[in-house]
């Protein structure tokens, strides 16, 4: 058992807190029960867990050990003390994972119909990105393309924020050239949500092969986005606020798209009778 708080895997482990750290090893440090078992069950590439014996009471802590010692995991055992010192949040409860960070390529993602994705501009706040990972998930969306720069699905408070759905959601990177250049070639309605649109967000068309883009928190769309879009839509405002939080704006747009699928499903083949010689 590590002891000390000055151990070097132990401040290898710290370091992960830091963007930079992350992105140069391409690793993330994921805290609690419910997401490592998530993380576990997902099949994430989990180089490490890190156990903190004192700390593990529930049940469902001793299970995820039992399946991650199964799958030969390497287990790092902490003191409290230490548990504590690389613990993100209130009440640790003595389970952590180091992950390798999972990206996919812009160029290997194919839309087919019925396909839906987010697509997100310079958002800042980590928060909003787990949330939206979240609203992904939940709204049965196939993934979320993150373009230009903003924050880290893989920072912390993203992580929890998503409750386990960067494990489960597909994550892209990639630049303003490069989207639309797959977004035109795939044929996508690309959707932006911006607050003057003259259709709300429950009129518009959102295709077969569906991109709901939102911009940033302060920002919103770039005329330019704005222009690259397929349709713009807005939410109504009818109280003294002029707009919604990023995360909650997603969700009802998302559920909107769910919402038309599931209202018009796409209709089987039809059927044809061979003729037989009776009505030949």
């Amino acid at each position: 058992m590590i002891t000390s708080t000055s151990n070097d895997r132990v401040k290898a482990i710290r370091a992960l807190k830091r963007r930079k750290e992350r992105d140069a090893r391409g690793l993330a440090y994921v805290e609690g029960i419910r997401a490592v078992l998530t993380a576990i069950e997902s099949d994430a590439d989990i180089a490490l867990l890190v156990i903190a014996p004192d700390l593990l009471t529930s049940a469902t802590a001793r299970a995820a050990l039992q399946r991650a010692n199964t799958e030969g995991i390497e287990l790092l055992e902490v003191s409290r003390q230490v548990f504590d010192s690389l613990s993100n949040r209130d009440g640790p409860q003595g389970l952590a994972a180091v992950i390798c960070q999972r990206w996919r390529p812009l160029d290997s993602v194919t839309l087919e119909d019925g396909d839906r994705w987010l697509a997100l501009t310079a958002v800042q706040d980590p928060g909003n990105l787990g949330t939206i990972l979240r609203t992904a998930d939940a709204s049965g969306a196939t993934g979320v393309i993150l373009l230009e720069s903003g924050a880290d699905p893989w920072d912390p408070t993203a992580i929890r924020a998503s409750t386990g759905a960067v494990f489960t959601q597909h994550l892209v990177r990639a630049d303003w050239a490069s989207f639309t250049a797959w977004a035109s070639a795939s044929g996508a309605t690309v959707v932006g949500a911006t607050d003057d649109a003259k259709t709300t967000y429950r009129g518009a068309d959102y295709g077969s092969r569906t991109v709901v883009l939102l911009g940033s928190e302060r920002e919103g769309l770039t005329e330019a986005q704005r222009d690259f879009c397929n349709a713009l839509v807005a939410i109504p405002m009818r109280g003294s606020v002029d707009s919604l939080n990023l995360g909650v704006a997603a969700s009802l747009v998302a559920y909107e798209v769910m919402h038309q699928r599931e209202a018009s499903p796409t209709p089987p083949p039809t059927e044809t009778t061979p003729p037989t010689e009776a009505t030949r």
